[in-house]
């Protein structure tokens, strides 16, 4: 059987106020609260999952919110802007509530012949709405003020800083099996085949670009999309081989992991479709309880007392 990695699994980011958080992309944006955990690390801290119905891979934007955490910096060495995928004729109602929520954004601009709207969210994340090119059929997740014609679908894409941006292209084509599309001066896309969305990774190359720092609004990882833990260990040993450290698998109890430092310096993550956001609770009901751990469900009582009201 042949292994592929299909586009973004997800990307991870850091936050600061938890509710503040979740309002933003459950009210503001409109997604859904796919799960409600904590950080393996750090059970003190939640792990928000947000995204479509099903928490289907190539759609979910997750949070470690660290209260007070200070305010990161965009920079080289660093993933610096998320892009979703909406509608053609959205930017209108994206503009008008951008205003009614007093979230900052740029006006519409183009890049590769696609209008684009750039906004931050309240800890400074910079996100992008795209255009797409070609027909995006995925189903959004629809509130009662973000209707199907202008929700989100899931990612179009991810842009990497990068000083030099060659090493981690050999990853992205040599590795990942990428294959650049197209560049404009300094932007270089690359893109996959093997899935029709969630599939483009942007590098920009700026020589003199100072290393930014992560931290609040700063992208965490961003994570690649196999099917399962056969193809998550091929990938290891092709990684391994290339003398790049990698980790063992991690059970992260939705998805098994592994992660590196590609020699750009973003941390890229590999995670597996299996098992799923439903493996302990259903899809009517996902982000409704707090789901912990099994090493922290002793725990249970006290962190439901401690950890941050969302609702």
């Amino acid at each position: 059987m042949e292994h592929t990695v299909n586009g973004i699994h997800h990307i991870t980011a850091i936050a600061g106020n938890a509710k503040r958080n979740f309002d933003f992309y459950t009210k503001v944006l409109g997604l859904r609260l796919v799960k409600k955990t904590v950080n393996f690390d750090d059970p003190q801290t939640y792990h928000l999952y947000y995204g479509d119905k099903e928490g289907t891979p190539g759609t979910i934007l997750t949070f470690f919110p660290w209260e007070n955490i200070q305010t990161g910096r965009r920079g080289a060495r660093q993933a610096t802007e998320i892009g979703y995928s909406v509608p053609e004729n959205s930017f209108d109602f994206w503009l008008k509530r951008f205003e009614d929520h007093n979230v900052t954004y740029n006006k519409v601009a183009e890049k590769f012949g696609q209008p684009y709207l750039t906004f931050l969210d309240p800890d400074g994340l910079k996100l992008e709405l795209i255009a797409s090119k070609t027909p995006d059929t995925r189903l959004p997740w629809e509130t009662d003020e973000v209707k199907a014609e202008n929700a989100t679908k899931g990612f179009y894409n991810v842009t990497i800083t990068t000083n030099k941006m060659q090493p981690t292209a050999d990853i992205l084509t040599g590795v990942f099996g990428y294959r650049l599309l197209e560049q404009h001066v300094n932007r270089y896309r690359f893109i996959t085949d093997t899935v029709e969305n969630a599939a483009i990774i942007d590098l920009v190359e700026v020589a003199g670009e100072v290393a930014g720092h992560v931290a609040g609004g700063s992208v965490h990882h961003v994570a690649f999309r196999v099917k399962n833990e056969e193809a998550l260990m091929f990938y290891r040993e092709k990684i391994a081989n290339l003398g790049l450290h990698i980790t063992d698998k991690i059970d992260r109890n939705y998805f098994y992991s592994l992660y590196f430092r590609e020699p750009g310096g973003v941390l890229f993550e590999l995670a597996t479709d299996n098992p799923g956001f439903s493996v302990d609770e259903p899809v009517e009901s996902l982000g409704e309880h707090l789901k912990l751990p099994a090493q922290y469900e002793e725990h249970r009582a006290s962190l439901e007392t401690t950890l941050p009201k969302l609702v």
